[in-house]
């Protein structure tokens, strides 16, 4: 079965499950709405998981996409993590997620558990199948996945009931591990390809580009950091060490030179190796996808890449996304 062709800039969809801030059903639906109205007449990509407030963000697609034509979109989701009901007495662990189902998580990677989950996710997200299913942050739990969880995965793929299979995580040295031993079409590698992280350069993407899977980018603004480099602002989903807050201003202000705002520059950035095929923007409002949206279809000169690095901003070695202009 051959894999699915992504658009360029994808919908990731935690914070439709109330990631970190509570919105309304009815902001969900609008935020959906949105990523297709801007996906340039392309299929929509969207990206969920049971992970994401146990449940909540696939049922809030769910309801999005009922009597959308299954052709206008593609769609991926995750397994490892089983979600079962909560039992008497226990209190539900939100994972930074606000308001959750009363749903616990369980690590699974056996075969029942790999469909158990999958077949969750398809009722929860009222389809018949997936485009993509990635394992889901493995990178403690490998033994299981070489044992029992990628073989299970594979042989759902075998059977044409998933099209693509691959790993989703920020651990791109495991990925690199993983795509040089299985059969893998894509992996969702995030914040480790960046304006300010290189590190999936040196160990993933190689091992990609020599397998020919494909790379989808997410977590481009480094949690926050690379769209808005104030005091206080986000790294890894922490407080910014100062000198990467320094660097990161020091970036603003090259692309402020140029007209173009940080958060366009570091969209476009990771396409700069050619295994990277799509970038994965996550969005709790309509108005922040047709800021992506906006920001993806900046025009940026390639006279700012070459700044980057001429002011030590990006090393001389790295690729670049220039375009001739």
């Amino acid at each position: 079965m051959p894999v699915p062709a992504l658009p360029r800039l994808g919908l990731g969809c935690a914070p439709l499950a109330n990631l970190y801030t509570a919105i309304t059903d009815e902001q969900a639906e609008a935020t959906v709405a949105a990523a297709f109205e801007t996906s340039g007449g392309d299929v929509a990509y969207l990206d969920t998981a049971p992970h994401y407030g146990v449940g909540r963000s696939e049922e809030r697609l769910g309801r999005a996409l009922a009597g959308r034509d299954r052709g206008s979109y593609l769609l991926s989701t995750k397994v490892g993590r089983r979600l079962r009901d909560l039992g008497p007495g226990e209190a539900p662990d939100g994972q930074g997620f606000e308001e959750s189902p009363a749903r616990a998580r369980v690590w699974d990677f056996s075969a029942d558990g790999i469909q158990a989950t999958l077949e969750g996710s398809l009722s929860r997200l009222g389809v018949d199948s997936v485009d993509i299913v990635y394992l889901h942050d493995v990178e403690d739990h490998l033994r299981e996945v070489y044992a029992t969880g990628f073989p299970a995965l594979a042989a759902l793929r075998d059977q044409g009931m998933v099209k693509a299979i691959g790993f989703g995580m920020n651990y791109s040295g495991v990925m690199a591990r993983l795509v040089a031993d299985l059969d893998v079409d894509v992996v969702l590698c995030a914040g480790r390809w960046t304006l300010l992280e290189r590190t999936a350069y040196d160990d993933l993407l190689p091992v990609c580009e020599r397998r020919g899977t494909r790379v989808v980018v997410g977590g481009v603004y480094n949690s926050g950091l690379l769209a808005d480099p104030s005091p206080g602002a986000h790294y890894n989903y922490a407080a910014a060490p100062v000198d990467l807050l320094a660097r990161a201003q020091d970036i603003q202000r090259v692309c402020a030179r140029f007209g173009v705002p940080l958060r366009a520059a570091a969209l476009r950035y990771p396409f700069a190796h050619p295994s990277v095929v799509c970038a994965l923007v996550g969005a709790a409002s309509e108005a922040e996808v047709r800021d992506n949206a906006a920001m993806f279809g900046y025009e940026i000169p390639d006279a700012l890449w070459h700044a980057l690095v001429d002011e030590g901003l990006l090393d001389a070695d790295v690729p670049l996304p220039l375009t001739g202009k």
